[in-house]
Order: structure tokens, then C-alpha cells, then sequence
């Protein structure tokens, strides 16, 4: 009997399920007992049910995603996490999707570009330049809500990978109209469409012109649109003053404008060129600060033959 006791306890300690879960599943009873509901774990902690008194069908909470996601976390973290967790599930109850589908949801990815400063926390999405996050979202049209980690951690791909397949989603959605526009003494081309992930194109902006090697300026002044400038000669420095001065009239912060800054798009990277008004003796004047990469691309456009001053 003692040996067959010793067994059994070696076979409980494998079956034992880590410290780390049975915390999380702890604060998860309290987070919900304080939002007014009863949970009930299923036999292998996968999910949970929340219940209540008021509502007769309970919300089924998938967990694989959010134990991963406090695996990453510190311990501080976790009330925030699984709090904010809970309260998402159920704000989005009644959408038409389980967002921890990826089966369900891949159609419906698309992505969206956000100010860095305004991107809240909470969400998937990458850096598209210094001061542009480039966010996952899920959803029909204006419905479309960014996508939390806990809901990536159920997928059977990476962050990354889903963000590649929502802009490609992106892309699929429709060709952008292409119209050429002067800037006042600077050419340039609006590609423009009916969706709000006008920047997805980017990465394919080799279907709608011919992109040189040195790449082309990009202004961003809406979600919807977007002016490209080929840098193919010195003419480019004036290209970026009347390119600044277009984002920054037709960017309205009040109306979901996005950026009102210029853009260098090379080798698939996006980079700001920091181009700022300033008020010096009584007028206004803009001063470029270009990146290292870029100052190098102007001076060898000054060099060539035909790119003397002034264009």
C-alpha cells in the first residue's frame, strides 16, 4: 500500500498544474466576483463561464491567450490585465465573432495607422515609422475595434504573421484611385479609396507607379489618403516643403486626421523627415532636418549633372 501511495503521489505531482495558473485563476474569481459575476472553470483551465443573475446566458472566457500574455507580464501587472480582459470580453459579447477564432476572424483583419502618442495600450500593432503605429483591427468597416494580445495569444500564429495577412486583407479591399495634383511648383500623385487603411498600399505602391531606387516621399494627412513624390532628382527638397504644407492643411486632428509630417518610403521602411514651422524675425519659415539616410540620397542627387541648385 505504501508503494502504490508513493505512485499515485508522483503521478498527482505530474498532473499538478503550474503555481502561475492557479494565481491567475484565483484573481480571475475575484475580477469577476467584483464585475457582478460567477465563474466556473472548465476540467483543463482552458476557459471559464461567467454568469450572472440578470443575464441568463452566461460568456464563455477563452484563457490560452491570456495566460500567455500574463506569462509575459510581471505579477503587478496582472490586476490590469485581467481586469481589462474581462471587461473587453464583456463590452464585446454581442459581436457577431469570437475574436480568439482565428478561423473566424483571418477575413476580417485589417490594419489602421495611429499618431504613436494617441496609440492606446492593450493593442497588437508595430511601428511604422518614429511617430505611426500600425494597429491590428477586427471587424466590418467603421465597427472595426483594434485586437487585444490576449485575444493573438489563442491564434496559432504569431502577432507578426497576422499583421502581415490583415494588410494584405487591406490591400485586397479595392485599388486606391490615383490622381496627379501640383503642390505649387511640385508634382505629386493622391492615391486615394473608400477604406481607412490607405497606408496597407504602401507595400504595394509598385502597382500604381514606377518606384525609383531611392524611393518616394509619402505625406499622410488622412487614413483614407495618401501623396507620393518619386526622389528621382534635387527637386526633391522643394517636393518637401509643399508636400509639408499640404499634410498640414489637410490634416484636421478634430476629424480623425493623421499625420500632418513628410515621409520618406525606401527599401520597406517608412522614415519621418522632421520638418517643422518656425517663427524667427517676424516670419515663418520651414526647417528640414532629414535623416542621416536621406541627407546622403540629397547629396548625391545635388552631384549629379542634372540636379544643380534649384533644380
Amino acid at each position: 500500500m505504501r508503494l502504490f501511495r508513493r505512485r499515485r503521489d508522483r503521478q498527482t505531482r505530474r498532473a499538478a498544474r503550474p503555481v502561475e495558473d492557479v494565481d491567475l485563476d484565483s484573481l480571475l474569481a475575484l475580477v469577476a466576483d467584483s464585475l457582478g459575476y460567477a465563474c466556473a472553470f472548465s476540467a483543463d483551465g482552458g476557459t471559464l463561464t461567467l454568469t450572472s443573475d440578470e443575464q441568463q446566458t452566461g460568456h464563455t472566457v477563452r484563457l490560452a491567450g491570456l495566460r500567455a500574455e500574463a506569462r509575459r507580464r510581471s505579477r503587478e501587472d496582472w490586476p490590469v490585465l485581467v481586469s481589462g480582459h474581462l471587461s473587453h470580453v464583456l463590452a464585446t459579447a454581442g459581436e457577431p465573432f469570437d475574436a480568439c477564432d482565428l478561423d473566424q476572424v483571418r477575413p476580417l483583419l485589417r490594419t489602421t495607422l495611429r499618431p504613436a502618442d494617441d496609440a492606446e495600450t492593450g493593442v497588437v500593432g508595430r511601428h511604422l515609422s518614429a511617430d505611426l503605429v500600425e494597429v491590428l483591427t477586427v471587424g466590418y468597416g467603421e465597427a472595426a475595434r483594434p485586437v487585444r494580445p490576449e485575444e493573438v495569444g489563442c491564434w496559432p500564429i504569431a502577432a507578426a504573421q497576422a499583421l502581415e495577412e490583415a494588410v494584405g486583407n487591406a490591400a485586397r479591399d479595392g485599388r486606391l484611385s490615383v490622381e496627379a495634383i501640383d503642390l505649387g511648383g511640385a508634382t505629386a500623385l493622391r492615391l486615394s479609396g473608400t477604406t481607412a487603411s490607405a497606408a496597407a498600399h504602401l507595400r504595394r505602391l509598385g502597382d500604381y507607379l514606377r518606384v525609383p531606387a531611392d524611393g518616394v516621399l509619402v505625406a499622410l494627412p488622412s487614413h483614407s489618403a495618401m501623396v507620393v513624390h518619386p526622389v528621382e532628382g534635387i527637386e526633391v527638397v522643394r517636393a518637401i516643403e509643399r508636400l509639408r504644407l499640404f499634410a498640414q492643411r489637410e490634416c484636421d486632428p478634430e476629424a480623425g486626421g493623421l499625420s500632418p509630417q513628410v515621409y520618406w518610403w525606401h527599401g520597406g521602411r517608412l522614415t519621418l523627415i522632421r520638418a517643422d514651422l518656425v517663427s524667427q524675425d517676424g516670419q515663418v519659415r520651414l526647417v528640414v532636418a532629414p535623416p542621416q539616410a536621406f541627407a546622403r540620397v540629397l547629396a548625391a542627387l545635388a552631384a549629379r549633372p542634372e540636379g544643380g541648385p534649384g533644380g
